[in-house]
């Protein structure tokens, strides 16, 4: 079966991991953390890229090791030093990274003196003192870990989206090589939300037995929980548990509805069967006990006086109500986008070129693209200085005249100051077709100082875009304080939009904020924030984003033409 981005990016994650506990050369576990980010981040499956003998030094921070290693994971499936390195230091010691207080050197510590190997060993070692007669364990740091201990128990692991499709598009892949009538994921990844827990997979077959001997035969299982004749759970070699559950065809559609959730909004739907005299289950609509729909979801909403709701907007937030008075949006689709306004070339941290970046999206359909390079102050991503921004919008220039079909648009991503001021100045942001400003730093001031900074940079009057408004980082990073309220005022105050960022990892706009910034009539862009021409096709997750958000192609600037776009921007 087909190894994953995500699968790689782990094995490269728990290696930098263990040699940084071990205590190896800090640029060496850099090295293995930048190649698990820019496999994250590539867009196109790693192991397709191999097969068509692709150049893997090509991409950011892959050298011609960790080049062959990547070929040997997809080979084999594996990693050999990381084989090797698991014999000399437990796997589990990893876990206590994500622990506040606990870095590499405080874990090999606690391994060497105390013989700590799982957080249980951790757990005891903290309530019996024994941690904190180790020099530089104070009693404050032993509570940290406590706490952390029970956090970590309460949160649970999340996917992100992007994850998760990896492993359902392969389970699909390997389920359809028997015979199904029909084969569904549900639960929250069918609502397409931005992080999953675990996988519901629905199946209807002649012979289910059949299917779940299949099932649990799929190659990247690492427990088999249970193998029952209707329904089977595993879990998968990331800790994924992937549930799958035998349908009869007769009752497909209440099921499908029933496991894809929300629980709230499932719950709206049952008190409105009870009022007619109906029950709602996973078997399907009764009266009495006479079954009346079921067999599609069509059925079950036709069944309590609804229309048809789409998975994304199934979270008792609205839609029953819009559904009644015939109001239910009609959701953005990925085939409405016409460009990409935010993305990054090897003027800066990206990899490609220019062109590269144009011929890719052109190849995506699209009519136009927006070439938009960190501005001076984000040194660790090669910033420009004025004199590189106007090379490269040179540079724009002159492979604008070489490329038929698509237009290349001059832009920049501007850092907002502390005090609210761009990074660039006036003279040269006035050269520029499309300006997005972003804040990259100081994300923990007060929500008063925070709104205060956006606001005053929104008084700039070369302004057209707030990139990924919140700063928020999913598992990594909270977001800012902010006003949204305030926000979103002034933007539409001043014909700014707000950007839904597409990179799996921060989905910003939320879909809360997005479906916000519908209903005080500001704009948005989806824009994949590309750094390779791979990742162009984030933009995916940043739709599926934008419809839990209840956007309509109205909503979204980059749907338009070129000539609409550009009025749109108009100050």
């Amino acid at each position: 079966m087909a190894i994953t981005n995500t699968e790689i990016a782990r094995i490269f994650k728990e290696y930098a991991d263990l040699l940084e506990i071990k205590g190896e050369n800090p640029f060496k576990v850099r090295a293995y953390r930048n190649a698990a980010r820019t496999i994250e981040n590539i867009g196109k499956s790693l192991e397709e890229l191999v097969q068509e003998g692709y150049d893997l030094t090509r991409l950011p921070g892959i050298g011609s090791d960790l080049s062959q290693y990547i070929q040997e994971i997809v080979t084999t499936g594996k990693f050999s030093k990381l084989e090797k390195l698991k014999k000399e230091i437990p796997p589990s010691l990893v876990d206590m990274l994500s622990i506040e207080g606990l870095g590499p050197k405080r874990i090999k510590t606690l391994y060497e003196k105390l013989g700590i190997t799982s957080m249980e060993d951790l757990r005891r070692a903290a309530q019996s003192g024994e941690i904190q007669k180790l020099p530089g364990f104070g009693p404050t740091l032993v509570q940290k870990i406590l706490k952390g201990i029970r956090l970590l128990k309460k949160a649970g692991h999340r996917f992100k989206w992007s994850e998760a499709k990896e492993y359902v598009e392969d389970i699909l892949a390997y389920m359809g090589q028997i015979e199904l009538i029909h084969l569904d994921v549900a639960g929250s990844y069918r609502r397409k939300k931005e992080t999953v827990g675990d996988l519901d997979i629905l199946a209807t077959a002649k012979d289910f037995s059949e299917v779940i001997r299949h099932f649990v035969q799929y190659p990247k299982i690492k427990e088999i929980v249970s193998a029952g004749s209707t329904r089977s759970t595993v879990i998968l070699n990331n800790d994924l548990q992937v549930d799958l559950r035998s349908v009869e065809d007769e009752s497909y559609g209440s099921a499908l509805h029933y496991f894809t959730g929300s629980k709230a909004h499932n719950i709206a739907i049952r008190k409105m069967a009870i009022e007619l005299g109906l029950k709602v289950n996973e078997y399907g609509i009764f009266r009495g006990k006479e079954r009346i729909a079921g067999k599609t979801e069509e059925e079950v909403y036709k069944a309590v006086g609804l229309c048809y709701i789409e998975p994304e907007l199934r979270e008792n937030r609205g839609e029953i109500e819009a559904c009644k008075v015939h109001r239910l949006p009609q959701l953005v689709e990925l085939e409405d986008i016409r460009g990409d306004l935010h993305m990054h070339t090897g003027y800066s941290d990206g990899k490609n070129s220019i062109e590269e970046m144009a011929k890719a999206a052109k190849e995506l359909g699209y009519e136009y693209i927006a070439i938009t390079d960190h501005s001076r102050r984000l040194t660790i991503a090669k910033g420009l200085d004025e004199k590189r921004a106007m090379e490269e919008l040179e540079q724009i220039d002159m492979v604008n005249e070489t490329l038929e079909d698509i237009t290349i648009l001059k832009g920049m991503e501007v850092d907002i100051l502390e005090d609210g001021r761009l990074d660039m100045s006036d003279a040269l942001l006035s050269r520029l077709d499309i300006v997005i400003i972003a804040v990259h730093y100081k994300f923990n001031l007060s929500k008063e100082r925070q709104t205060r900074r956006i606001l005053r940079a929104f008084e700039n009057p070369y302004v057209h875009i707030l990139a990924h408004p919140t700063g928020r980082m999913i598992g990594i990073r909270e977001p800012m304080e902010l006003d949204m309220e305030q926000i979103l005022a002034k933007a539409k105050e001043y014909n700014i939009h707000l950007e839904i960022n597409a990179q799996p990892e921060r989905l910003d706009l939320t879909d809360i904020h997005a479906k916000m910034a519908k209903e005080m009539g500001v704009k948005m862009a989806i824009n994949s924030d590309a750094h390779n021409i791979f990742s162009l096709r984030y933009m995916e997750y940043g739709v599926n984003q934008a419809r839990r958000g209840w956007c309509e192609k109205n909503d979204i600037i980059n749907t338009r033409s070129l000539d609409e776009l550009k009025k749109l921007l108009k100050r």
